[in-house]
């Protein structure tokens, strides 16, 4: 086995682990149309998921006052419960995870959702003992704030040099900057590869598979 270049791998969940994508752009669309706001386009539903929800909901519903912020969450709540058991992760993902874990590095996940998201996503089986931490943006500072690295730094007493943050969004690529830590990215989640690029990760994967092969050869 070579020498391990980072001793704590950090992926974002939605768009990089989780196939949900799709699901979360319709459900905020949803959530936009129910308050009275205009339909954000796909791009601007896209563009925001990573962030943290009222944070995100903000930037993708402009139209809609900030009186009706707590109203607006609960509606994507509201859809996007009635659709979290359709969410799968990428073909792939859990098999990387399990070899990961078997060249002996640390896992975490840093992710735009709740706490009670992370919780609820994390239930699944497959899933017990795979993550050795996590941060949500509810219980420290949203993306692209480098504190959910910072904090997962100081927990497992990991240097920058040792992470690495893998996420499929310029959010999570400028937290792993702004923290100091190299970035891989993923171009089959919510951001565009050209999106990625210049904030300067060391691999932009298309696919599981070659994010796999990185990440052994690599990592």
């Amino acid at each position: 086995m070579s020498a391990r270049a980072y001793d704590l791998v950090v992926f974002d969940w939605d768009g990089t682990l989780s196939d949900s994508t799709a699901i979360i752009v319709r459900c905020i669309q949803a959530a936009v149309l129910d308050v009275g706001g205009a339909r954000p386009s796909d791009g601007a539903a896209s563009y925001v998921i990573g962030l943290g929800l009222m944070q995100a909901l903000a930037h993708a519903a402009p139209d809609v006052p900030v009186t009706r912020y707590p109203e607006l969450g609960a509606r994507y709540r509201h859809h996007y419960s009635a659709h979290q058991h359709d969410i799968s992760l990428f073909e792939g993902a859990l098999p990387l995870l399990g070899e990961l874990k078997t060249r002996g590095h640390q896992l975490a996940v840093a992710t735009g959702k709740s706490r009670r998201g992370l919780n609820d996503a994390l239930h699944a089986a497959e899933l017990k003992g795979v993550f050795d931490g996590s941060r949500t943006a509810d219980e420290t500072a949203g993306k692209p704030d480098p504190r959910m690295l910072q904090e997962l730094m100081a927990e497992f007493d990991v240097r920058a040099d040792r992470l690495l943050m893998i996420g499929d969004t310029t959010h999570d690529l400028q937290m792993a900057l702004n923290a100091g830590c190299a970035s891989v990215g993923v171009s089959y989640g919510a951001h565009e590869p050209q999106a990625l690029a210049p904030l300067a990760p060391r691999f932009v994967a298309p696919t599981v598979a070659q994010l796999r092969e990185w990440l052994l050869r690599n990592a």
